[in-house]
């Protein structure tokens, strides 16, 4: 990152040329600290400094330093700029995620301008969104690949490790929480004799209490008075899921352990899966599979931690199984079964 002007040495950076009366500079670093004081995370106020730094830096090179001199024409200019970016690495456009989430960081930035009467007006007000893409996931687990999967774990090996692995990939799969929340369990969040996980602080900071399958809380259990104790450090900090050095599991240690699990179990058409998907591949199948055998979509809404039904909708749409199911009965171009012995 460019050192500038008043930038501490280490600090992340924030756009805008500090030299600049009223520029882009200060009202960001106070747009980010407003965001802290009402208790955004740390992850969010990362990427609404990264998302504004690409605009702010757009901007200057344009010669408009300060954000009244911000006009909606000059933020439609900047939602094509966005749309027809294309990287350096491939040449491909922005996904419809990465295109949503800067143009939502410029509307939350000039909103904050105009209520906190920095601007006389809020130009981004009518600021379009990227229409949204109503996607799929690629490929689903089915439930004998979820065993195949789970039964690739090496429980035998004299570490230990296969059964941590084990115990993390049963409960990715029984619960379907996400990465970040099954790396930031702790020994007291569980309660195996009743079946539950209480999941501190997930996405948009709430905490749900989840129901754990019997099988899941029975290699977690054998994790825990087998493995766990041969890999803590001087002392227990409290960590679930322990690192081989003692330290607690990282995101990205846990999708590498995933991925490879994957790989050893030779699922074809899972090869190409990105690390970082891996783990949502059992927060999918878990979904799906519950969908399919009668869940009520508003229970895997409470189990998945989703604030709108809308998301959860998308596991309705990739469970076939019980539209295939009506399609066989009542669809008329289907083969006649002969009668036995015919």
């Amino acid at each position: 990152m460019s050192g500038r002007p008043g930038k501490k040495p280490g600090a992340p950076r924030v756009a805008g040329d500090t030299a600049t009366p009223g520029g882009f500079h200060g009202y960001l670093a106070e747009f980010l600290d407003w965001m802290a004081a009402r208790h955004f995370s740390v992850h969010t106020l990362k990427n609404r400094r990264i998302e504004l730094g690409y605009f702010i830096d757009w901007c200057e090179e344009r010669s408009v330093r300060r954000p009244d001199e911000v006009t909606r024409a000059l933020l439609e200019r900047y939602r094509q700029h966005v749309f027809h970016y294309r990287t350096k690495t491939n040449d491909a456009p922005l996904s419809f995620q990465t295109q949503t989430k800067r143009l939502i960081s410029v509307r939350m930035f000039f909103q904050w301008l105009a209520r906190a009467h920095h601007l006389l007006y809020n130009p981004a007000s009518e600021l379009e969104l990227p229409r949204a893409e109503k996607r799929l996931p690629r490929h689903v687990l089915t439930v004998a690949e979820v065993e195949q999967v789970i039964n690739a774990t090496d429980v035998a090996e004299p570490s230990g490790l296969g059964i941590r692995d084990r115990a993390m990939l049963e409960a990715l799969y029984s619960t379907g929480m996400r990465r970040a929340e099954l790396v930031a369990l702790r020994t007291d969040d569980l309660d195996l004799e009743r079946g539950t996980v209480l999941i501190r602080q997930g996405k948009g900071k709430k905490d749900r209490v989840v129901p754990i399958g019997e099988r899941a809380c029975r290699w977690i259990e054998k994790y825990l008075y087998e493995v766990r104790p041969n890999y803590l450090e001087a002392e227990d900090t409290g960590a679930l899921f322990l690192a081989k050095h003692g330290e607690a599991m990282q995101g990205k240690q846990l999708s590498v352990i995933v991925k490879k699990t994957i790989e050893a179990a030779a699922l074809d058409r899972f090869r190409d899966t990105h690390p970082n998907a891996a783990c949502h591949l059992f927060r999918h199948a878990c979904a799906t599979h519950m969908l399919e055998n009668g869940a009520d979509i508003r229970f895997i809404q409470a189990l998945l931690g989703h604030s709108d039904l809308s998301t959860t909708e998308v596991y309705t749409r990739v469970s076939i199984l019980q539209l295939k199911a009506v399609h066989e009965r009542t669809h008329p171009a289907r083969l006649a079964r002969s009668a036995p012995g015919s």
